[in-house]
């Protein structure tokens, strides 16, 4: 929440707390560490209610007038291990590479489980998710920006409207520019 863009202003997330759905269901350890109170973790309903909380979140957000877009860029399995090769072989790609990334792969299935659940659980109308294929990066690109372009359509957008002494302040201005002076009093 603190990190929330104010009104009038685009704010891009990279997973946020998403994290708490997928990469903290697929390595419980990490739901260990963060002192949940045992009783909670013990529930059949803890990412069913997480899920819930998040969606809570988000219709609040969505009732205070911010849109809400949420991407997941699907990467296949083939077309990531594709990168990762590159990320080895190419000495400018090499920086990309993490092993971490190699160790995470091997959780492949319970990634795809987490994060199908999670978009089934938290997709709503006021926060819709677009699945985008993105083993192509431009069409990745293309989706997106499509998805972008329509939801700032909707919002009705208009120039702020300026007060009378910026009007005066404006007209001033242009009286003094039209004389080709450089704006002296």
């Amino acid at each position: 929440m603190k990190a929330l863009p104010e009104r009038g202003r685009i704010g891009i997330f990279n997973r946020s707390y998403y994290e708490e759905v997928v990469v903290v269901r697929v390595h419980r350890e990490l739901l260990d560490r963060q002192k949940v109170p045992r009783a909670l973790l013990e529930t059949k309903s803890l990412w069913k209610d997480r899920c819930k909380d998040i969606r809570n979140v988000e219709s609040y957000l969505s009732r205070n007038g911010t849109l809400i877009r949420k991407f997941f860029l699907h990467v296949s399995r083939k077309e990531q291990e594709r990168r990762f090769r590159e990320r080895l072989e190419r000495p400018e790609k090499n920086w990309k590479f993490s092993s971490a990334d190699l160790k995470e792969r091997q959780y492949w299935r319970q990634y795809h489980d987490a994060y199908e659940d999670m978009i089934r659980r938290t997709a709503t109308p006021e926060a819709p998710w677009y699945v985008v294929p993105a083993d192509h990066k431009w069409f990745t690109r293309v989706v997106v920006a499509a998805a972008i372009v329509d939801g700032l359509a909707g919002l009705d957008l208009e120039y702020p409207r300026i007060s009378k002494a910026q009007s005066k302040a404006i007209a001033r201005a242009t009286r003094l520019l039209g004389r080709g002076r450089d704006m002296q009093p």
